[in-house]
Order: C-alpha cells, then structure tokens, then sequence
C-alpha cells in the first residue's frame, strides 16, 4: 500500500464526510471551493487507502424499544499475543459485540456489547463469554442514558 497522509484538502473532506456522509460530491465541492472531479478522485483515494472504512448510518439507541447496551469490563487469564489474538477473534465474530478495545489498566479488553433484554443480555453472557477459554474476570456496566454518541474522528 503506498504511503500517504491526508492534506489539508483531504481533511477537510473527512471531516465534511464524518458530519453527513451522504453530502454529494458537488456540495461537498461548492463548501471546499474545488470542482467535482478533484473531490471524487481524492475521496476514491481515501477510500482505497483506507482513511475511510465504509459509510454507515447511526442509529438512536434510545429510540429502539428491544435495545440496551452495557460495557463489559474483561480480564484474561493468559497475556500471551495467542491468547489475546484468539480472544479478539472470537468475540469479535458475535454480532452483539460493536467494540473490542485491547485496554491499558486493570482490564484487558471492554466490550460495548448491543442486545435486546437483559435476558438475551444474560443469554450473550452465559452462553458465548464463558464459553471462551482464558477468562478471569468480567465485569459489566448497563447503560442508562446516552449524552453523546459520536464516531467523528477530531483532527
């Protein structure tokens, strides 16, 4: 992959992307001050590169009745970088699992983990998490209220 950090240009369509990905090519022209034809080839660039993974949309968690979310704070067992890869990889592959966080402090990873109840809540745990091998500790705070919700990268 070649090496290649954004400019300013590039920036600034990011962030213009982050706030409202569906802006179209010419808006996303008229605000930055450039044509359509250098904007699609940056953005086509940015994509390829890898700067921008994919466009998604957010949802209101609060707005969807059979939705609660809870972190899950994890300590492992074993430290080894096979350990942790197969740990990764295996909670990685749960739907309910948005975020996998390999963290510094008294826990290894947390989880920001989505279901629908606190019984499938139970049921993610008991029937997925303690399958796994090399877990020592879990522990998990539930979600009450969301002030800000927001994957905008600040640069």
């Amino acid at each position: 992959m070649e090496s290649y950090y954004p400019d300013q240009t590039d920036l600034a369509i990011l962030k213009l992307l982050q706030q409202e990905a569906r802006l179209t090519y010419n808006e996303i022209g008229r605000r930055l001050h450039k044509s359509k034809s250098p904007i699609i080839e940056r953005i086509r660039r940015l994509e390829k590169l890898g700067y921008i993974r994919g466009y998604v949309a957010l949802l209101d968690y609060e707005l969807l009745r059979d939705c609660m979310m809870a972190y899950v704070h994890i300590r492992l067992l074993d430290h080894s970088g096979t350990a942790l890869k197969e740990f990764q990889s295996a909670v990685s592959s749960y739907p309910e699992v948005l975020e996998c966080c390999h963290t510094t402090g008294e826990d290894d990873f947390i989880l920001k983990v989505v279901t629908s109840s606190l019984q499938s809540y139970n049921a993610f745990l008991r029937q997925k998490l303690d399958s796994l091998p090399n877990i020592g500790q879990v522990s998990s705070s539930m979600v009450l209220a969301q002030a800000k919700h927001s994957t905008a990268v600040p640069f």
